[in-house]
């Protein structure tokens, strides 16, 4: 949680590494919530605020001082399909940043002397779908019409004063365009972060031109990829980093396949704490996970962060 006496998020990515939380469904549907219905973690702004903030004070505690709020998944036009009203909307964005506060102000009471920061996400276009495209891209839509989508949420968001936006999830560079235009003049830095399948996004685009897009972007502090296998970071640290020039920003799944037909989980889990040291080494300078990563690895990757 900034101050006026911590540092930005940006300096301190000059200065260290910074650990990330993990996946916040997975934190949520490990105390027993039920995520199944199309505003995914976000139904919980509005039902059980109280299970949102201590999703991330799990996540505080074990060592991430990054919160990445539970708003990927809550957009004007999602909220509507449910009967929400445009302002009861506004609020509901709003509130995500302020429970992932409560949660690092609740953290700090407890003890916790370290600085601690709030990411508003924000979600690609395909998760209001809720039908997977968001691991696709290729919507259709036009860079403006996709700027427009995301602009009125990225204000509210914004306005709520969150220390960084995540822009997370992207699986289009098309769609990452329209995102680097839509925070154009909100003052608040973001990072930019690709969904990827081996060395493409997974609209199929060269993740090198994918992260040039970002290199000359003022308002972006780090570039990186979530959402994807542990066994794709490597190359995508390496590319964003020599692309952009840019601190380097990675959150992968556990490894675990998800089967849609099946709606589980398949496999075992690839991510652990061993391999941070090459991750930042390599120039990773925000390192956390995304689906099926919880607080235990996050506190795996905070001692080795430490160490």
């Amino acid at each position: 949680m900034t101050s006026n006496t911590s540092p930005s998020l940006a300096a301190a990515l000059a200065a260290g590494t910074v650990v990330l939380d993990g996946g916040l469904s997975n934190q949520l549907e490990s105390a027993g919530h039920d995520l199944s219905d199309g505003l995914w973690s976000a139904r919980l702004l509005a039902e059980r605020p109280e299970a949102v903030t201590e999703a991330h004070l799990a996540y505080f505690r074990a060592g991430a001082r990054v919160a990445i709020t539970a708003s990927y998944q809550a957009t004007f036009e999602g909220f509507a399909k449910r009967g929400t009203s445009r302002a009861e909307a506004t609020r509901l964005l709003a509130l995500s940043v302020e429970l992932a506060r409560r949660a690092a102000r609740q953290a700090q009471e407890e003890g916790v002397d370290r600085p601690l920061w709030v990411a508003a996400s924000v979600g690609p276009y395909g998760a209001m779908l809720a039908d997977g495209s968001e691991y696709r891209g290729r919507y259709g839509l036009s860079v403006a019409e996709l700027e427009r989508f995301h602009r009125p949420r990225l204000e509210v968001l914004a306005g709520a004063a969150p220390d960084v936006l995540a822009l997370e999830t992207v699986p289009d560079a098309d769609e990452a365009a329209a995102l680097l235009r839509a925070v154009r003049g909100l003052g608040v830095p973001a990072w930019l972060s690709y969904t990827v399948d081996g060395r493409r996004t997974r609209a199929g685009q060269p993740l090198e031109e994918a992260f040039a897009q970002a290199a000359d972007a003022e308002e972006v502090i780090a570039v990186g990829v979530n959402c994807c296998a542990p066994q794709d970071v490597p190359y995508a640290i390496d590319t964003a980093a020599r692309v952009t020039g840019k601190p380097v920003v990675v959150y992968p799944n556990s490894g675990e396949a998800w089967d849609a037909q099946a709606r589980a989980w398949r496999g075992r889990s690839t991510f652990g704490a061993e391999q941070v040291a090459a991750w930042r080494n390599a120039g990773a300078r925000l390192i956390g996970g995304c689906c099926r990563v919880g607080p235990e690895a996050i506190a795996g990757i905070a001692g080795a962060v430490t160490a």
